[in-house]
């Protein structure tokens, strides 16, 4: 009897175990991913560059991970409201309807803090044949 007790016991912790393990696993969120949709992409009349338009869409508490482009970014917040670092100038807080500029180069990143997504159109005049974007650690 005291064998059979002692092994109901065992698979009990082991039951127990596992479902707290698989607990915590559901319960752990993956940090929301920043959504990156190119609209048009064209050759210019400059040398050596190209006009990128892009939609940016950035999902509650997203962070696109600091990083640089070969380009001057001109963007646009259509939606929500995001927390823009920008090397070189102090941290902003940009909402519906704000434009801002990122020179080329320059270590920036967006975070949205809000409650819903934010979306951001953004043209970028880049150097062709680069790639767009660079992370930097």
């Amino acid at each position: 009897m005291n064998c059979l007790n002692s092994k109901v016991a065992r698979t009990l912790v082991v039951l127990a175990v596992i479902a707290v393990a698989g607990g915590l696993a559901l319960n752990a969120q993956q940090a929301p991913v920043v959504k990156r949709t190119i609209l048009m992409k064209q050759d210019m009349s400059i040398p050596d560059r190209e006009a990128v338009m892009a939609l940016v869409e950035l999902p509650p508490g997203a962070a696109e991970g600091r990083h640089t482009h070969p380009a001057e970014v001109y963007a646009f917040v259509q939606e929500g409201t995001i927390s823009l670092e920008n090397e070189g100038s102090p941290t902003v807080t940009l909402k519906a309807g704000d434009v801002f500029h990122i020179a080329p180069g320059k270590v920036h990143q967006a975070t949205n803090a809000g409650s819903g997504t934010a979306r951001l159109s953004a043209v970028f005049v880049a150097e062709k044949g680069k790639p767009l974007t660079t992370p930097v650690k």
